[in-house]
């Protein structure tokens, strides 16, 4: 029975649980030279912490307003949860197991993989959380997760890196969108906000841009409406992907634009980037500038969301023919 058993690892960025896990985390974040250079690599940790102590305290403010941590691990385990049960539906063999494992902070990749070892599991599947593929999102934390493989010789694996254009993840996307165009008396203009990341990763091949395109594509193909891309949640001294959502709203408002939904295409969870960017400080810039603004909700644990996890990781597994 245990050589059927299959680990699945959905791997995510993670987030602080604590007021107290602000400064490790963001310390582990910006250590990360995949996500950003800071100087000359012996440097990087020290220009790091220098960095953290300067943003600590705006960080830690930001997180009090959403309840003083982050949901990411809750909501990821539930949605880890959803799977299992789905993937393990009907069927006696083989069993998966599916566990959580985050890049920046608790429970890390290779903790996760040593307790699904434990409980038998010696093929894996590690599936990015991320639909969109960047070497600074998926490619770091697949990197960990074959390093912490390399103590398991016997283990087998798989990893998902991309699946930014699977359909029944494209139906799931648009299936929220319509629900939440409802709210709307007339059609609104809808702005997809993505995650930034630096240009510099672009012009070096990094396919997460044209990846981002390309679902929105797909989407609005299902949903046909009038629509921008934004980018959010930069961070640091490089010259970031443009234009900036904050810039897109006061930009729509002097076009007159005065209904909008935004959606979070680069997250599938609500975590500080849709709590507190999009949901407080986005908010209240759209006020500012008589723009009604609504946010789609995030996938979360959505049945059509899970549907589609479950079949990706079929998928793999049975190109593998490990079903």
């Amino acid at each position: 029975m245990l050589k059927d058993m299959i680990g699945v690892i959905l791997l995510n960025l993670g987030g602080p649980d604590s007021p107290e896990a602000v400064k490790p985390f963001l310390l582990n974040l910006f250590s990360d030279r995949e996500i950003i250079k800071l100087g000359p690599k012996p440097l990087q940790k020290y220009i790091a912490a220098l960095i953290v102590r300067r943003r600590a305290p705006k960080t830690i403010a930001a997180y009090a307003k959403i309840g003083g941590a982050s949901p990411i691990l809750p909501i990821s385990r539930a949605q880890a949860k959803a799977l299992e049960e789905q993937l393990n539906s009907g069927k006696r063999a083989p069993h998966f197991l599916v566990g959580v494992g985050m890049r920046y902070w608790h429970p890390y990749i290779q903790d996760t993989m040593a307790d699904l070892y434990e409980q038998g599991a010696r093929r894996f599947i590690a599936l990015s959380l991320y639909p969109q593929y960047s070497v600074a999102t998926s490619g770091s934390s697949l990197r960990i997760f074959l390093g912490a493989l390399e103590r398991y010789p016997e283990c087998s694996s798989i990893t998902v890196g991309s699946w930014h254009r699977h359909p029944l993840y494209i139906d799931a996307m648009a299936a929220r969108i319509r629900e939440a165009l409802e709210q709307f008396a007339a059609q609104p203009t809808v702005l997809f906000s993505a995650h930034s990341l630096p240009q510099s990763f672009i012009k070096r091949g990094d396919p997460y841009l044209k990846q981002t395109q390309e679902t929105i594509a797909a989407i609005v193909n299902k949903v046909p409406v009038s629509w921008h891309l934004s980018f959010q949640s930069r961070s640091g001294p490089v010259k970031w992907l443009e234009p900036s959502t904050e810039s897109m709203l006061k930009q729509l408002a002097r076009n007159g634009v005065r209904d909008i939904l935004i959606v979070p295409i680069s997250f599938v969870s609500d975590h500080i980037e849709t709590l507190f960017e999009i949901d407080i400080e986005y908010q209240e810039l759209a006020h500012s500038l008589g723009i009604t603004m609504k946010r789609m909700p995030s996938l979360n644990t959505a049945p059509a969301f899970i549907a589609a996890l479950a079949d990706i990781v079929q998928g793999a597994a049975k190109e593998r023919q490990w079903l």
